[in-house]
């Protein structure tokens, strides 16, 4: 229903399942977490930031006790998060909880894993929205070598961040 942009319909059987979790793990439990982390992206989708913001804060605080401080269950809910601040302009709340992210993937999944690789570009756009440029193009490219070695470089991903980057040049005028 997201995808089809019936969000009525979506957010019912959000909150359908998340009442079901909670009754049936309990309030504190890791699917709970994932229930909330669904209902705020639902609510961010519609750029409804003020009413996604409780619950990736409850999805964090839930995830963080049940499975560690340092999980990637953590360090997703984390980026979204920062995604959030970062569709508001609150660039500067944006990025901790970003590097907390990737840091806590590349602990718990290798500096070369793919969500390194997404954390990184995630941290290149915000830096970009703010007029970082040399910080963004820095990230972007060692996004793209990860990239690359997970998936190969004739991968469509890579292609697509190739040329991303050869775009983002060329506005610049390089």
């Amino acid at each position: 229903y997201k995808s089809q942009q019936r969000y009525t319909e979506a957010e019912s059987f959000l909150v359908q399942s998340l009442l079901i979790r909670e009754k049936a793990f309990g309030p504190n439990h890791p699917d709970v977490a994932t229930g909330l982390n669904n209902l705020g992206a639902l609510y961010k989708s519609q750029r409804q930031y003020d009413e996604a913001e409780p619950f990736y804060e409850r999805s964090l605080k839930i995830t963080e006790n049940a499975l560690g401080r340092d999980h990637p269950q953590v360090a997703l809910v984390l980026s979204n998060l920062a995604h959030l601040c970062h569709s508001q302009g609150r660039y500067a709340e944006a990025e901790p909880p970003n590097k907390r992210s990737i840091l806590i993937n590349e602990k718990a999944l290798g500096p070369d894993h793919p969500e390194v690789a997404t954390g990184l570009l995630n941290l290149a756009n915000l830096y970009k929205s703010n007029g970082g440029y040399a910080e963004a193009e820095l990230l972007f490219k060692r996004s793209i070598l990860i990239k690359k070695k997970a998936l190969g470089p004739s991968h469509p991903e890579v292609a697509s961040l190739i040329n991303t980057l050869a775009r983002r040049k060329i506005t610049r005028g390089r």
